[in-house]
């Protein structure tokens, strides 16, 4: 593997690519330590290292910006309004005919949408932007420290402005280094984005593991932690690999005197093939009523209720609810992102069918039973994989600071695949060895 790394940089244009890669990294870090006008840090700095800030509802997208969220930097919203304008503009395709429209237009169609999610980026980024300053007025940002609602002192609306102003340009940069990486470095942009955002964490929270453990000084937690993080990976990468292939064959047709068709290939359809997305789905929208409840000043039934039920990671309410969402999104993402009656006459226009199914209607129905039958597998592991960091909870003391588990190691593992796939398949071209011998 060490040889393959010499081999790439090696070659030229290879090379090229990885140093751009580490080069927009590099300023993507760089930016996430750069401060919003109008903050008083040495106050920011006091609620980091209390006890009780671990940032409550807001550690999903403090993960996702490589910890700038709560340090409140020009970067603090991170990859996350891109990722959720892509989520939202791919659900919107489904409804709107005119999306659909677009995306079967190819290529200029495709470059219409990206334009679309980057118009809606911006606007959530400034909704995002505007929420997080009014959350760091309140005190919210940091649920019990002394000085949290003192973090922005100002309660001028111009010092406002300038700090959501500051973080949508912030957002939009992050925007465009990820766009640039995908055309001119390895992997995709977003993608690699936020591998280093959340890889940018696992250091402080292994750290912060061994300094609260108790057995030799902290180093069996510690080493204990790690051990749990290899498994988990072997198991992901595993996941994440397997795949039912389903058999096709091409029937042959004569054209003039030449004979096309007669191939044999298969539809390769994952166990996890929602990806992540269900993980996303589920944390955002459990987030939902906690906020509301945060916000309403109200101390009523129902807001007590959300607040003991839906705060802490670790009551069972929202533990099943959690995972039912999980679930229940994994076969939600799939039904639309995947559709067999596409696919059935798809294989039926170009001559192709299933060994012992009839073209048509009933290779629809047979896709659409396998593919129930190996998603439920993989929502369940998504589910599981998902409540690791409530374990950690308990065992570790570590919530959302536990590096292996949750959306963290799933996007860790699944982008570290993809790159490496890329940079694979580079090498294999100029015939050198790829990673895998």
């Amino acid at each position: 593997m060490l040889t393959a790394f010499a081999r790439a940089f090696k070659t030229p244009d290879l090379r090229k690519k990885l140093l751009f890669t580490l080069g927009i990294v590099l300023v993507y870090r760089l930016g996430a330590h750069v401060p919003v006008p109008g903050v008083n840090y040495s106050n920011v700095d006091t609620c980091m290292k209390q006890a009780g800030a671990n940032g409550g509802l807001f550690g999903l997208v403090n993960m996702f910006s490589g910890g700038a969220l709560l340090q409140i930097t020009i970067f603090a919203l991170g990859i996350m309004p891109y990722i959720t304008a892509s989520i939202i503009l791919q659900l919107l395709t489904v409804v709107i005919p005119r999306l659909e429209a677009l995306k079967k237009e190819g290529q200029s169609g495709q470059a219409k949408i990206t334009q679309y999610t980057r118009y809606l980026t911006v606007a959530l980024a400034i909704l995002q932007g505007t929420g997080l300053v009014a959350t760091a007025k309140s005190g919210a940002l940091f649920q019990g420290c002394p000085v949290a609602s003192e973090i922005v002192p100002s309660d001028s609306i111009f010092t406002t402005i300038t700090m959501v102003i500051t973080m949508t340009a912030g957002t939009a940069m992050v925007m465009w280094l990820g766009e640039l990486v995908t055309d001119r470095g390895i992997g995709n942009g977003m993608s690699i984005l936020m591998f280093v955002g959340i890889a940018a964490g696992f250091p402080g929270s292994l750290w912060q593991i061994k300094m609260s453990g108790k057995l030799a000084d902290g180093w069996i937690e510690f080493f204990a932690v790690i051990l749990v993080g290899l498994a988990m990976v072997a198991l992901v990468v595993f996941v994440e690999q397997a795949q039912r292939r389903i058999p096709v064959q091409y029937a042959k047709r004569m054209i003039g005197r030449r004979s096309y068709g007669g191939t044999s290939t298969y539809i390769p359809l994952k166990v996890n093939q929602a990806g992540v997305i269900p993980v996303i789905f589920a944390s955002s929208l459990l987030y939902i009523p906690a906020l509301v409840a945060q916000f309403s000043g109200s101390k009523a039934g129902w807001a007590t209720w959300i607040e003991t039920n839906f705060t802490k990671g670790n009551h069972p309410v929202y533990i099943v609810t959690y995972f039912l969402l999980i679930v229940f999104f994994a076969f939600f993402y799939v039904a639309i992102s995947f559709n067999p009656e596409e696919v059935a006459d798809n294989m039926k226009k170009y001559g192709g069918f299933i060994p012992g199914i009839r073209a048509g209607r009933p290779t629809a129905e047979y896709l659409s039973y396998v593919l129930n039958r190996i998603t439920w597998p993989g929502s369940l592991y998504l589910g599981l994989i998902a409540l690791v960091p409530t374990v950690a909870l308990v065992l570790f003391k570590a919530n959302q600071n536990f590096p292996f588990g949750g959306t963290s190691i799933l996007i860790i593992v699944g982008v570290g695949l993809e790159t490496v796939k890329q940079i694979e398949s580079q090498l294999q071209q100029r015939n050198y060895e790829g990673f895998l011998r």
